[in-house]
């Protein structure tokens, strides 16, 4: 099997199941013109996003790692009336591109986009009382992997669900002397997850147009302490 195959077969899926959408379509295109790197997830990752909020029923979400906006416009358009997402961004560059791509997509009074560092911000999240969040995408730096988990326990209710995407750095995971900072955040993430009983997770390892990639899935069973 090669990529070409797996990129063919993507769009075989979006034929059937995501149509062409002009906001989507412009975040992406907006997001390549300014330069931003091209790891965004793929339309049918997107659609996936959107599907597992319907399913929990979410009202309240929380994305670490807005990027151009691309995940959050998908997860976004999951909510029901008066339903918000906050979305969590390090990089000025990227924020300002997915605020742009927000409005165009008609969702500047659904999505919270806060410019920071997440660890710095998910105090103030936390102290602010804006859980408990129904769903939680997790899609920021990888060697923090670990400590956004913490965080996002707390900050959920039991039925959350959790979403990790990229974590098993295309297969690098199985390095244990790694001195990548990614690969180490990724298998103390796992790890810990593994270990807490607060949760039940599981592994999806995936292709298509993004290569040999991954998210894990994680239940949260119960509220936090």
């Amino acid at each position: 099997m090669t990529q070409e195959i797996w990129t063919a077969t993507d769009e075989y899926i979006n034929r059937f199941f995501v149509p062409s959408d002009a906001a989507l379509d412009a975040a992406l295109a907006s997001s390549a013109s300014a330069g931003l790197p091209n790891i965004q997830v793929s339309p049918a990752q997107g659609k996936m996003l959107h599907i597992l909020a319907r399913l929990v029923g979410a009202r309240n979400i929380l994305e670490l790692g807005a990027l151009g906006g691309y995940s959050g416009i998908w997860m976004a358009r999951a909510l029901p009336p008066g339903g918000k997402l906050l979305t969590l961004e390090a990089s000025e560059k990227h924020a300002e591109v997915a605020n742009a791509n927000y409005a165009r997509a008609g969702l500047n009074d659904v999505i919270e986009l806060r410019l920071g560092k997440a660890l710095d911000l998910l105090p103030q999240v936390a102290a602010e009382r804006r859980g408990p969040f129904d769903m939680i995408f997790l899609d920021a730096n990888k060697s923090d992997m670990p400590e956004y988990f913490d965080w996002a326990v707390k900050l959920s209710r039991r039925g959350s669900v959790i979403v990790a995407d990229n974590s098993i750095s295309r297969g690098r995971v199985l390095d244990a002397n790694s001195d990548d900072p990614d690969v180490q955040g990724c298998r103390r993430f796992h790890e810990r997850v593994a270990a807490d009983k607060r949760v039940s997770a599981t592994e999806i390892q995936t292709v298509g147009v993004k290569g040999w990639d991954s998210f894990t899935l994680i239940a949260v069973l119960t509220d936090p302490s």
